[in-house]
């Protein structure tokens, strides 16, 4: 889920050297149904963070370049990545062995191109356009603390 920053990676580390034996202890079809209620968390969670326009560490996003209007005489404005981040774009997988939240397809593209910074065409066949780095996925000191609070609600019998 995007680049994380190193402190994020060595939460992220600890987490799943501390998780991983409990987890792997569930049944296949426990493990499963875990893994699909943290999946669907973080998708939602990463939903509610990019419609606020901030970054993972509680920034906000650089806004966007004016825009000149177009042939209707329309100028663009308000949230930025309104349909991007809808369930059928940024899609919540998992199975026994692992999650994904992420993008697929031309839609990944284009978050890649957010995500890291990038340059990229606005149209098709138009000039290159240097976006600026906006961070639509990574984990929040709240994502990390949610799934510490998921797990064991889901450990001790509590979910």
């Amino acid at each position: 889920m995007g680049t994380l920053r190193p402190a994020a990676l060595n939460d992220l580390e600890q987490l799943e050297t501390w998780a991983a034996p409990l987890i792997a202890a569930l049944a296949p079809a426990a493990r499963r149904t875990l893994l699909q209620a943290l999946a669907v968390d973080l998708r939602r969670s990463q939903q509610r963070r990019i419609a606020q326009q901030r970054n993972p560490d509680g920034s906000t996003y650089e806004p966007r370049k004016p825009q000149r209007e177009d042939r209707t005489g329309r100028i663009r404005r308000g949230a930025m990545f309104r349909r991007i981040r809808m369930a059928r774009h940024l899609r919540a997988t998992s199975n026994a062995d692992g999650l994904r939240v992420g993008y697929a397809g031309r839609v990944a593209r284009i978050a890649r191109v957010h995500q890291d910074g990038g340059t990229d065409s606005a149209k098709r066949g138009g000039a290159l356009v240097r976006y600026a780095r906006r961070q639509l996925l990574g984990f929040s000191d709240a994502d990390r603390e949610r799934v510490r609070e998921l797990l064991l609600m889901h450990l001790t019998g509590g979910y």
